[in-house]
């Protein structure tokens, strides 16, 4: 069958599963399957952008709707400023207590904001590239992913199902065939990138 939507991913796992008691598990399954392929895959088709706009002595600001990794952020000025990402010790240390305000320069991530160093002293637009999540399936039919791909739900799905089929020998096999298809779509997004261009080095 065609894997095209929410509703045909479910009806392909149960098929696969061919278990009648666990009908009601399989959304969950999906569920784990989206948090499990929101950490592993990075592709250029999940790249967006957005605008962060600062408040004056305010170190933080929400996250992006979405947010799973910065791509790149920038305060747009005249000149515009790359901001460098630290880990929140380095801006602790760097900018205690909210000690020093001016023009951002560095960022570090803690639960859902981003914190700028140092502080704030004006309102700044602040510009980024970050990838973004799919929309899950419970909330909308279909998603690129799932269009194009449909293999990965399906493998995922299935391997999440581990803990329900305790010792079934199936789920090591739809575990590897998760990991070749991600694999495999990383790899062709990873050559498309940088098709026709030399890699170059960047020095730290």
């Amino acid at each position: 069958m065609a894997l095209a939507t929410y509703t045909d991913l479910q009806t392909s796992i149960a098929n696969w599963l061919n278990r009648t008691d666990m009908t009601a598990v399989i959304p969950d399954l999906i569920t784990l399957a989206e948090s499990r392929i929101a950490r592993d895959l990075r592709l250029r088709s999940q790249v967006t952008s957005a605008t962060i706009t600062t408040v004056a002595g305010v170190q933080g600001a929400s996250l992006p709707t979405g947010w799973l990794e910065f791509e790149n952020v920038t305060v747009v000025s005249s000149p515009d400023i790359q901001l460098n990402y630290v880990n929140i010790q380095h801006l602790d240390t760097k900018y205690p207590n909210n000690s020093r305000s001016g023009t951002p320069v560095v960022y570090s991530i803690e639960g859902q904001q981003i914190l700028f160093g140092p502080v704030p002293d004006s309102a700044y637009s602040v510009s980024v590239l970050y990838y973004k999540r799919l929309d899950t399936l419970s909330t909308t039919p279909t998603n690129w992913l799932l269009t194009n791909h449909p293999g990965v739900y399906l493998w995922a799905a299935l391997a999440e199902s581990a803990p329900f089929l305790k010792d079934d020998e199936r789920a090591i096999v739809w575990e590897m065939k998760y990991k070749n298809e991600m694999e495999s779509l990383q790899k062709s997004d990873d050559d498309g990138q940088f098709s026709g261009s030399v890699l170059k080095v960047r020095a730290l």
